[in-house]
């Protein structure tokens, strides 16, 4: 993924925000996780579609047909950083509603779930 600079911040949404919107029903909700597979393996959550960031080539062309740039896009990584570049690149295709989730998987273990491995 190319590097790409942006003059609007990307909206944060906190893990206990997340927890209560999963706890919710997710309809119109689409859950973007840009982990590597053996994260994944590691430590995960329900109704998350993985598009690694290392298999960028192998998914970007797909991803106007695979997602609605209109619906509420949350974006989830192991600590933050990754998937603040994959909602600065989905603004850049048009996505209108894209949400990092601040701290990630790793905030989401030590906050909401103890039960998810921290790693």
């Amino acid at each position: 993924m190319a590097q790409q600079f942006f003059s609007e911040p990307i909206p944060q949404i906190s893990v206990k925000e997340l927890a209560k919107r999963l706890a919710e029903a997710t309809d119109g909700l689409q859950l973007i996780d840009v982990r590597e597979e053996q994260e994944i393996a590691i430590a995960s959550l329900e109704g998350f579609e993985n598009l690694p960031l290392s298999e960028f080539a192998e998914w970007s062309n797909q991803i106007l047909t695979r997602f609605d740039p209109n619906a509420e896009t949350l974006v989830l990584c192991h600590h933050g950083s990754r998937s603040t570049q994959m909602c600065q690149w989905l603004v850049g295709q048009g996505f209108t509603n894209v949400k990092n989730i601040a701290g990630g998987i790793d905030a989401y273990s030590q906050v909401v779930d103890p039960n998810i491995p921290f790693y």
